[in-house]
């Protein structure tokens, strides 16, 4: 594990910081998670999916597909605005972003943010559970703005 944080470039800007991959089943809850160094290539989050091999289709970007050819057997690379399912990983960091401000976490060690971005993902799954509303078609509509502060 590196300790400090290592400086890439995005949107032609430094950043410091990290990257989360989540992998979320089809109501939205974190079943898995990984963080790396904000410097790290998508496909090194392969391992991740291939551990839902038995379980579930993951859909990822385009960033995830390599040239080799061994993406994993459950891994589905979706064009950007293809699959509407793509939303719900969207509105999952959305709220994450906003009830445990995960954009701004300011920790100098790696355990440490590692330990929190584990706590906010349970706190997540706990809350999003609680406040849960499945509607007649089967829709999960994911609220945890209660919470909110």
């Amino acid at each position: 594990m590196p300790k400090f944080m290592p400086t890439g470039v995005s949107n032609h800007r430094f950043i410091v910081g990290c990257k989360v991959c989540v992998v979320t089943n089809k109501l939205g809850l974190i079943c898995g998670f990984e963080v790396e160094t904000a410097n790290v290539y998508d496909a090194r989050f392969r391992p991740l999916i291939e551990k839902f091999k038995d379980e579930m289709i993951v859909f990822v970007d385009r960033n995830f597909h390599t040239r080799d050819g061994k993406d994993p057997e459950n891994m589905k690379v979706c064009r950007r605005g293809k699959w509407n399912e793509r939303m719900l990983i969207e509105t999952v960091f959305s709220m994450m972003t906003r009830i445990f401000n995960f954009k701004k976490m300011a920790h100098r060690v790696w355990e440490y943010l590692r330990a929190r971005i584990s706590f906010a993902v349970a706190a997540f799954n706990i809350l999003a559970r609680s406040g849960m509303k499945v509607d007649e078609n089967g829709f999960v509509h994911l609220s945890i703005a209660e919470f909110c502060p």
